[in-house]
């Protein structure tokens, strides 16, 4: 086989993500004060759109605004304390690149895998593999 077979059968094996230009938006998140609380009404669809748990991105949240919060019956996330909607949406943006977005190819199509002790970031799109801390 030529060099031109061998690429042109590489490409059919890879994903069709691999071939997207849609380009990725980090959500931003919709909310009002109560109080002395902060109520986040769109935060299980901003971890849709991330495609992560929404456990998982509510530990990284709560640790990193240093705030007590839960997730109420009816979806809204309660946070103890009034915190901007700026700070909120750069700490998912935050979230985004450490645990979403692939560092070499930049693709949202990415997935947390466990293997032992340690998570990774693999890249559905290009393959990348990153340690990533699990302590959230």
């Amino acid at each position: 086989m030529d060099y031109e077979q061998l690429l042109k059968r590489a490409r059919e094996n890879l994903p069709e993500s691999v071939f997207e230009k849609e380009r990725f938006e980090i959500p931003k998140i919709r909310g009002h004060f109560e109080g002395n609380k902060t109520v986040i009404s769109n935060f299980q669809q901003v971890a849709q759109t991330l495609r992560r748990p929404v456990e998982h991105l509510l530990k990284f949240i709560l640790r990193e605004l240093a705030t007590p919060g839960e997730i109420k019956k009816s979806g809204l996330l309660v946070l103890g304390t009034r915190v901007p909607a700026s700070r909120i949406n750069e700490k998912i943006r935050q979230y985004a690149y450490e645990f979403v977005l692939c560092p070499n190819c930049s693709k949202p199509d990415t997935e947390l895998v466990r293997e032992g002790e340690f998570m990774f970031l693999k890249c559905t799109a290009c393959g990348t593999k990153k340690p990533v801390k699990s302590k959230v």
